[in-house]
């Protein structure tokens, strides 16, 4: 494998050398301290396309000057011996120059599905950060495919509504939400939670299942369903940045689960800003 910190090495390795050769790329885009939930997504890249890069950057503008940008989990040597061992060929790790070099005034902005949700608790830069850092990657790389996973399912959105207005050349795959034994999604800032706040933090998944019991047993009525999950929340102690029903495609409120529907929830948890998500499939 080989680790890569420019843009020209990059575009060498994986632009001209795989186009040449008419070979695929896969591309899983990364801010590091890898978890199973990483390496689903590397696998599935790995199974389908010739050539697989693993980015690993920690997007500074994506963080608000409140959030956890100088403490996020970094350990570059584990991530690469992980991503090695999972066959992947580039790790491409490039320096914040290397992407907002000095002069840098372009943001990619997407209105309306951004507002909501993580872009009402977190600010309008988060989804800003996103979707400009995301579009910088595809036009470096050059992909054929790219791979997200669900538990970032309003960061999934944006991304698939970036390609589509930009006319990008890349498909989108989402891949499932991984998670620990106990239902915990899996998260690179998990390793914040002291034991306290990791067993505390397993309500947000039964909260969750709770939502999609209801709804599994007949129950269409939005806030009923909220109801239930909010009940398990507040059992645990938790108080919920949001726990939202929300139009699976659109993100707009729904009053009820006719058609497919986004449960989403964001907590603070110990020290920890933890986000999970269902999706309630509906009959229209």
């Amino acid at each position: 494998m080989k680790i890569l910190r420019t843009i020209p090495e990059i575009r060498a390795a994986a632009v001209v050398a795989a186009r040449t050769s008419h070979r695929t790329v896969g591309l899983v885009p990364t801010m590091g301290a890898f978890h199973e939930g990483h390496l689903s997504l590397m696998r599935e890249a790995r199974k389908n396309n010739d050539l697989v890069v693993v980015s690993l950057f920690v997007n500074p503008t994506q963080f608000a000057a409140n959030e956890d940008l100088s403490t996020y989990p970094r350990d570059e040597a584990r991530d690469a011996a992980l991503a090695e061992a999972e066959g992947v060929d580039i790790l491409f790790a490039p320096e914040p120059a290397e992407i907002y070099p000095d002069g840098f005034a372009t943001t990619v902005h997407v209105a309306g599905i951004t507002e909501v949700l993580d872009g009402a608790s977190r600010g309008i830069h988060h989804f800003d950060g996103v979707a400009t850092v995301v579009t910088k990657l595809f036009g470096i790389v050059r992909p054929d495919v790219a791979y997200f996973g669900q538990k970032d399912a309003q960061q999934m959105l944006v991304v698939r509504r970036v390609v589509h207005d930009l006319n990008l050349d890349v498909r989108i795959e989402s891949c499932p939400i991984v998670r620990e034994p106990d239902g915990l999604a899996m998260s690179s800032r998990n390793v914040y939670l002291d034991p306290d706040a990791r067993a505390q933090a397993t309500a947000l998944s039964r909260a969750l299942d709770a939502a999609h019991a209801r709804h599994d047993a007949g129950e269409r009525d939005a806030a009923a369903i909220r109801a239930a999950a909010i009940a398990v929340l507040e059992e645990a102690g938790i108080t919920p940045e949001y726990l939202e029903l929300r139009d699976a495609e659109t993100l707009a409120p729904v009053a009820t689960t006719e058609r497919d529907t986004l449960i989403a929830v964001a907590a603070r948890v110990g020290a920890a800003r933890l986000i999970d998500n269902h999706t309630l499939r509906g009959e229209a």
